[in-house]
């Protein structure tokens, strides 16, 4: 054990002498080296030579530069004619829109109106409640108690269209002094007796049809 000790502490002598020894020289190695002076670079290390056996590639020649291409030649002449505008068929009809396969326009023709040469009308007394039928010619005057009836047209409809009986009338009343006194004047329909009658507080007058033929004078009362 003492030897131990002995040679421990004697190791320890030893590190202690020669730290200073070592703390002397590494001052010594850096004040050796004295620093640039500043705004100085520092010398570079010279670049390893290139050896003779790497070729040296040449940068290949520029390309001559182009010249711009000369404008195309303006030609001056005449301009195209433009393309024929479409041509409409005669009578200045337009041609109808095109439409699906199997469609069919239908074409409603002008409503056909037949003149007549005579109106049929009926009347009827308020006071007997007897009503009377009689026919006037066109452009007369017929009377009905005080009511003189005069007919201007009377028109119907072909038989392959819808019935529609009419007749522009005019209808004055006689009064007690014997003046007449125009209290209706407009369209009567046969369809409608009532859309445009006459107003009068004794008589009635509206239409019940036309026709062509002349017919009897008188045909009594119902």
């Amino acid at each position: 054990m003492r030897f131990l000790c002995s040679v421990s502490l004697l190791a320890a002598g030893l590190i202690a002498a020669a730290m200073p020894q070592a703390r002397a020289q590494s001052r010594g190695t850096i004040e050796q080296t004295p620093l640039p002076p500043p705004g100085t670079i520092p010398n570079q290390r010279p670049l390893p030579a290139v050896p003779n056996s790497v070729p040296v590639i040449a940068a290949p020649p520029a390309a001559p530069a182009q010249r711009p291409a000369a404008p195309a030649a303006i030609q001056r002449g005449p301009a195209p004619p433009p393309p024929a505008a479409a041509q409409q068929p005669p009578g200045g009809l337009q041609p109808a829109p095109p439409g699906d396969e199997g469609d069919v326009v239908v074409v409603q023709p002008p409503t056909q109106k037949i003149a007549n040469d005579y109106a049929v009308y009926a009347g009827l007394d308020k006071i007997t409640g007897r009503i009377t039928s009689f026919d006037i010619a066109i452009g007369e005057t017929a009377q009905f108690g005080a009511l003189q009836v005069t007919p201007r047209v009377c028109y119907t409809r072909p038989a392959t269209e819808t019935q529609n009986t009419t007749s522009f009338t005019e209808v004055n009343e006689v009064t007690l002094q014997g003046q007449a006194k125009r209290i209706f004047t407009g369209w009567m329909f046969a369809a409608s007796p009532g859309l445009h009658a006459v107003e009068h507080p004794i008589y009635d007058v509206w239409l019940i049809g036309c026709k062509a033929a002349s017919p009897v004078t008188a045909r009594g009362q119902q």
